[in-house]
């Protein structure tokens, strides 16, 4: 593994032509080259099906799988496969109880695929969903922490907040869930593998994490994690890829009520996803060589620096303290002005805005090079 130090731009590993500058990895990291040809591979794989054998179903999911668990520090029986944030919300719906009057805790303008699921419990459940406001320095944890108390059923938040960076102290959540016996849904989508973290400090309920972002991987593929106080719940399928022996495909009609161990059962249907697994493995690969630390420790340098360059233009960014290493709103105060981003791609320099800020989402392919380019054009557009 790479300590901080040795860690640089890693540029070269992707497809970037030398006058674009990618600064959104938040909307959507590009895959790496070699991840794109393990993907043609598989797509030509699928013209001659017989040459997909048994082993094809099971070893690269459960791959995938195990570097996913080691990532979060977890076993690898404990995370399965899904399609999307959505639909692993929809699993933690299904399996934690939640009684009239109870409070769903969420945060001020959160990803919706993290939002709607608890809405529809608590209007079924007559539950009440309360969202915890935004406060001005990016400090999250403060006042989440405050709101959980016994009254509290469930805690659904993410590391770091998908619109500006600001960050959440997930360790301190945890352990104030613990304290008041709520459970702790995390969408980790927009942090996880470039910003430390471990399910044995934390310890959530389930964790969700979708691939085409920070971790370099494929749409339509992403993992859960499912604590082992929830491994013998409901899944959102009964499909017969999440049963016990359901690699003997000449008994399958012998039809076995046993589920796969550990979290197996909440794996999706078609989990085996032959042309977008060799692709999701290789991120995650490449990721867990790197390391989560070193990465937060390169992408650090460059948000420092972003802020830094923001500040001097009178623009105003979360407190260091309560920042992410690897994405930070730049904000305005009355929005950002209509047009900046198409301006600004227009240049061949990509960001995106939400609500009032510039998200600027700098990954392992950015430099400072990358940074002087957008705030040269900044400097000419505001």
């Amino acid at each position: 593994m790479s300590s901080p130090s040795a860690l640089t731009c890693q540029r070269h590993l992707f497809d970037i032509p030398a006058d674009v500058t990618y600064l959104n990895a938040a909307y959507m990291s590009p895959i790496l080259k070699e991840a794109a040809a393990l993907g043609q591979v598989s797509v030509a794989k699928k013209m001659h099906p017989w040459d997909i054998t048994v082993p094809d179903f099971f070893d690269p999911p459960n791959r995938a799988c195990a570097l996913m668990a080691q990532m979060i520090g977890a076993g690898s029986d404990d995370v399965a496969l899904i399609p999307s944030v959505s639909y692993g919300a929809a699993i933690a719906v299904g399996n934690l109880p939640v009684q009239a009057g109870q409070k769903i805790l969420v945060l001020a303008d959160q990803f919706p695929s993290n939002v709607y699921p608890w809405q529809e419990m608590a209007r079924r459940l007559g539950a009440q969903v309360v969202t915890i406001p935004r406060s001005e320095n990016g400090d999250w944890t403060t006042p989440l922490c405050a709101a959980i108390d016994k009254d509290t059923a469930i805690v659904a938040c993410a590391q770091a907040h998908w619109t500006d960076g600001s960050r959440v102290d997930l360790v301190a959540v945890g352990r104030r869930c613990r304290e008041q016996g709520a459970a702790l849904v995390l969408d980790l989508t927009q942090s996880l593998g470039v910003a430390p973290f471990s399910v044995g400090e934390v310890d959530p309920d389930f964790m969700i994490v979708a691939a085409y972002k920070w971790l370099l991987g494929p749409y339509s593929y992403g993992f859960i994690y499912v604590a082992p106080r929830h491994q013998d719940g409901v899944p959102l399928e009964e499909g017969w890829i999440a049963r016990k022996d359901a690699d003997d495909f000449a008994r399958l009609v012998d039809y076995q009520p046993a589920y796969q161990s550990g979290a197996g059962r909440f794996n999706m249907g078609e989990r085996s996803n032959f042309m977008l697994t060799p692709m999701a493995i290789h991120g995650l690969e490449k990721l867990n060589g790197w390391g989560a630390e070193a990465i937060a420790e390169y992408l650090s340098s460059l948000t420092d620096m972003i802020a830094a360059r923001a500040q001097g233009m009178g623009l105003t960014v979360a407190d260091r303290a309560h920042r992410s290493p690897h994405l930070i709103g730049l904000n305005f105060r009355d929005g950002a002005p209509e047009g900046l981003t198409v301006a600004l791609a227009e240049r061949k320099i990509f960001v995106s805005v939400r609500g009032n800020s510039i998200r600027v989402s700098p990954h392992i392919y950015n430099d400072i090079q990358d940074v002087e380019k957008l705030f040269s054009a900044l400097e000419e557009l505001l």
